[in-house]
């Protein structure tokens, strides 16, 4: 599904693969990446692809929890909290990834939050991108 218009693009380079880095064409947020030992790197300082996806989905489902809560006329926690596992794996064709996403709403309603949860899962962009491609498990903690 592609957007109408952009409204808005970033815009990161790396270089060296999973063992190098990556930055800004300005070079304002340079990130160092490293192999997890998990994954038979280094490990140590640094980050890596599924930790840049993990912070980047929590931070747009929050955003995504916002929006579901003002078109349902719902108060959404200040101290909401989403944590993004992205878990890595062989699949028949080569690597595949799986998501879980924890979401905390502390103080509102369960019947309310599962509701703004899937609301937020249906219009979050990084949860329309994924949508039968990646596993998705969505957590109320």
């Amino acid at each position: 599904m592609t957007p109408e218009k952009i409204i808005y693009e970033a815009e990161m380079t790396s270089t060296g693969g999973r063992d190098g880095s990556a930055n800004r064409p300005d070079g304002s947020f340079p990130l160092k990446l490293t192999v997890p030992t998990e994954l038979g790197g280094p490990g140590g300082e640094g980050t890596n692809p599924e930790e840049l996806f993990a912070a980047g989905y929590s931070a747009c489902f929050i955003g995504a929890l916002k929006v579901a809560g003002r078109q349902s006329k719902l108060s959404v926690p200040d101290d909401v909290q989403v944590t993004a596992k992205v878990g890595i794996g062989k699949v028949p064709t080569g690597y595949g990834l799986a998501v879980e996403l924890i979401v905390h709403l502390p103080g509102m309603d369960q019947e309310q939050a599962e509701k703004l949860v899937e609301q937020a899962h249906q219009t979050c962009p990084y949860s329309n991108a994924t949508r039968g491609n990646i596993d998705v498990k969505l957590t109320l903690a």
